[in-house]
């Protein structure tokens, strides 16, 4: 009894702590779940809620008979595929040279790649929507057609599907190799530099060194920070929403923001529920998959 009292004694100590938190994850994160599943099942009237008809699961049948919706998912599926090992590949390159001993300015190069992580989103969407603005008024074209002499005509890159897609994917990585960057430095810069002297005496050098060292001691690094990059890849809106708007004809949009355009531009929340309740279980399969995969040691970062 004593071990009991002495355990609900502590837990009531510490309760008062954990109910702000409790209370703050129940409003902001279960109930709105719970209440997206349930919009879901209804023709969902935000006026009068009363007055929404349950569809059962007709929203989810015309989910998946939806052109448009496998259109956004392909889109976001690319958008991970590139971003995700362009961030990871780059931001892993940069930490590595910038962690190299003779390289001066430390502090000046990391902060040049940090500064696109902490700019606004809004801000850079639009920088890159006027580089890449068509006609020669772009800067890019100007480079291509007046400076570089690459192209004759100038290229409408928001105008096509896959140019507008590449250059969605673009300022993706470039926002992101920062803090893939950031990242990788704190877990190079723990690793006890006698390891990498016992190596070279071993004759392992250089690459053989990074494959066999480096990588495997920042493992759980790695699980941390791929998992955070897909997850970022299947939520991203604000590049394509201030960019393209998912144009041309729909063929850019990726899942968040077809459901942004059918809950806040057609009204039509119930069916907007059901891409997002579909597009949370994916991100949870993803997820889940990948902590099995690269996860298997606990995660301390």
């Amino acid at each position: 009894m004593n071990k009991v009292s002495r355990g609900l004694k502590q837990y009531i100590q510490v309760a008062p702590f954990l109910a702000l938190g409790f209370i703050m994850t129940c409003v902001f994160v279960l109930y709105p779940l719970v209440k997206g599943i349930h919009i879901s099942f209804f023709e969902y009237k935000v006026i009068k809620p009363e007055q929404s008809v349950f569809l059962g699961f007709d929203n989810y049948k015309k989910l998946f008979n939806d052109p448009n919706v496998w259109v956004a998912f392909r889109n976001t599926v690319l958008f991970a595929i590139v971003t995700v090992p362009g961030q990871w590949v780059l931001g892993i390159l940069a930490a590595m040279i910038i962690n190299l001993q003779f390289i001066r300015f430390k502090v000046f190069f990391r902060l040049v790649y940090y500064l696109p992580v902490i700019s606004s989103w809004i801000v850079v969407s639009y920088l890159f929507q006027f580089l890449f603005s068509d006609g020669s008024s772009g800067i890019v074209n100007y480079l291509l057609t007046d400076v570089l002499r690459v192209t004759k005509e100038p290229v409408a890159w928001l105008q096509n599907t896959w140019s507008a897609n590449i250059v969605i994917w673009l300022l993706s990585i470039w926002k992101g190799v920062g803090w893939v960057m950031i990242m990788y430095l704190a877990a190079l810069q723990s690793i006890p530099k006698s390891l990498y002297e016992a190596a070279q005496i071993d004759g392992a050098r250089g690459p053989t060194a990074f494959i066999h060292i480096t990588l495997p001691l920042m493992r759980t690094m790695t699980a941390y920070v791929v998992i955070n990059l897909i997850i970022g890849a299947f939520q991203a809106f604000i590049q394509v929403f201030l960019i393209t708007k998912g144009g041309p004809l729909d063929s850019t949009h990726l899942v968040n923001t077809y459901m942004f355009k059918h809950a806040f531009e057609y009204f039509d929340f119930g069916y907007g529920a059901a891409i997002s309740v579909m597009l949370g279980l994916l991100i949870f399969i993803i997820t889940y998959g990948n902590q099995r995969t690269f996860g298997k040691e606990r995660i301390e970062y």
